[in-house]
């Protein structure tokens, strides 16, 4: 019982931190992939300062990946979804949100949201070449906050395309569903809708990606943020959209499979 209580003061001060995990040190780094990058440092709109890495293509880019990650460790542990796109022709930008790898502060809903505004206000303004395309891809949390940058974004007429991967349509809905999971938190899950803000909620602003096309991806059996969150952001979406579903996918997997990365590329690079 005194488990009980001690997890729900927890909730109702900030149901929202359940989200965070993150990580300072890093486990994986472009140097050991024998990847060329640059350290990338930049202050978000609060002056706290971010990390990122930017990973040059092997060739002349056909296009930038500003990449988002999910919602634990680093980009350290996320960069093998993404170095591979440099091998086709792909620069690629990832961004560690606030408290995260070697970015500062603590995260928060609205630090995050302000982290990835900030990386793609940069990325724009100091790294990409004026002609060239932005390509916005996020996966788990990161396309939660990809979707709703996008749709609000001052640089929407740099964007390509958007593609996100296991993504939730809504953070009282994911944290609701977890804590459903477990017969200790069972009964509370109802405080997500009183605790957790719904302002950013990917299915309320993803028809605004429109005229933008948005990929939306996702693993039939990822066990993490069940494949019904597809589905309602791919209803809710408007034209010009897709769904790819990965058979026997699970939480942010695709990009593992040879398949998944050709028929992405083969998408990016598209007339």
């Amino acid at each position: 019982m005194h488990l009980v209580v001690l997890i729900t003061c927890f909730m109702l001060s900030g149901c929202a931190r359940l989200f965070f995990y993150p990580e300072k040190d890093y486990v994986l780094t472009p140097q050991e992939l024998r990847v060329p990058y640059q350290d990338v440092n930049f202050n978000a709109s609060d002056g706290t300062r971010l990390h990122g890495w930017f990973l040059p293509a092997h060739q002349e880019p056909v296009a930038t990946v500003l990449f988002l990650h999910g919602n634990a460790q680093n980009i350290s542990t996320h960069i093998a979804s993404v170095y591979w796109l440099t091998e086709r022709r792909f620069d690629v930008f990832l961004l560690d949100y606030r408290g995260y790898g070697a970015s500062g502060g603590r995260p928060s809903l609205d630090g995050i949201h302000a982290d990835a505004e900030a990386a793609l206000q940069y990325l724009v303004e100091e790294l990409l070449a004026e002609s060239e395309a932005l390509i916005v891809f996020g996966q788990s949390l990161g396309g939660a906050v990809a979707i709703r940058m996008v749709a609000h974004s001052p640089y929407r007429d740099k964007i390509k395309a958007l593609i996100v991967e296991g993504t939730f349509a809504s953070y009282p809905q994911i944290a609701r569903e977890k804590l459903a999971e477990l017969w200790l938190t069972w009964p509370l899950q109802w405080l997500p809708y009183a605790t957790v803000s719904g302002a950013y909620d990917a299915v309320n602003a993803v028809a605004k990606v429109s005229p933008i096309p948005v990929v939306i991806i996702h693993g039939d059996a990822d066990a993490i943020v069940p494949p019904a969150h597809a589905h309602r952001l791919y209803r809710a979406a408007r034209e010009p959209k897709e769904l790819w579903m990965v058979p026997g996918g699970g939480h942010i997997e695709a990009f593992s499979k040879t398949i998944c990365r050709e028929r992405l590329v083969k998408y990016l690079t598209r007339k």
